[in-house]
């Protein structure tokens, strides 16, 4: 799988030489560049990297400012800081970086730092993977398939079967449950956390943050944009659906693919 990184650096010159220097490595994927601490928060937050290359010194706002507004993200990326003053290593540890690396840039140093860059990653996403999976597993065991949930419809609460869900979605503040041909106002729980336990079997899934589908009534699915999966459903209207890039191994993990 590309580890996806963003190169923010005021500086074309500098953004393109290292560009150049990680072509060479085929893992790498630099999915945008940046010249401002502004439009590289916009940035980080639209694509979500794994990584970004940013510089300190910047005209405005300068590399901490861009820390500052990103940590608070679910998924922050992890940061390369790049500077031409070995004034800022100290500090750019401090901002929680992985690394540091001065210009000119070296193929040698930029290596060094691509490799811690690979560690983290790897270490951090086979703890989650770890920890996901754990948690599936003790939501599962013993526990006995919900055979119906409440549902609002014209003013009256139904029973539905939980074999006929295609999929659960929140939206402006509530969750609808849909079937093959209807959907429903679901009743009685408030939030998908709650759903999730309410359904605790490996036949459902949570793809998303706003999303609970069922693995059964998943008709195709194929690999989509920045490491997410996108699925067509069961019902009649083939409603697309999408697996976070995160969630995808345990996706893959629960389908034995």
């Amino acid at each position: 799988m590309k580890i996806r990184c963003i190169l923010i650096d005021d500086e074309q010159p500098a953004r393109e030489e290292l560009a150049y220097l990680l072509s060479k490595y085929s893992e790498i994927e630099i999915i945008a560049q940046e010249s401002s601490a502004s439009k590289a928060v916009k940035s980080i937050k639209l694509h979500t990297p794994d990584f970004i290359f940013l510089d300190i010194q910047m005209p405005g706002k300068n590399g901490f400012d861009v820390v500052a507004q990103i940590r608070d993200m679910t998924n922050p990326p992890l940061i390369v800081f790049i500077t031409a003053y070995n004034q800022y290593a100290v500090d750019a540890f401090e901002k929680n970086a992985v690394d540091y690396i001065m210009k000119p840039f070296s193929q040698g140093r930029l290596e060094k730092s691509l490799n811690r860059v690979k560690e983290i990653l790897y270490r951090t996403k086979k703890n989650l993977i770890q920890k996901e999976l754990k948690y599936l597993l003790e939501k599962t065991a013993g526990i006995k398939k919900t055979k119906r949930i409440s549902v609002e419809h014209k003013g009256r609460i139904l029973l539905l079967d939980s074999d006929d869900i295609v999929f659960c979605r929140y939206h402006d503040k509530k969750i609808f449950i849909h079937t093959q041909s209807k959907f429903y106002t679901l009743y009685g729980i408030n939030t998908l956390d709650n759903l999730e336990q309410h359904l605790a079997s490996n036949s459902f899934f949570r793809s998303h943050r706003n999303t609970i589908l069922s693995l059964d009534q998943i008709k195709e699915f194929s690999p989509w944009f920045h490491g997410k999966y996108n699925l067509i459903m069961k019902d009649n209207d083939k409603t697309e659906l999408v697996v976070t890039r995160t969630r995808v191994k345990i996706f893959k993990h629960l389908l034995g693919i």
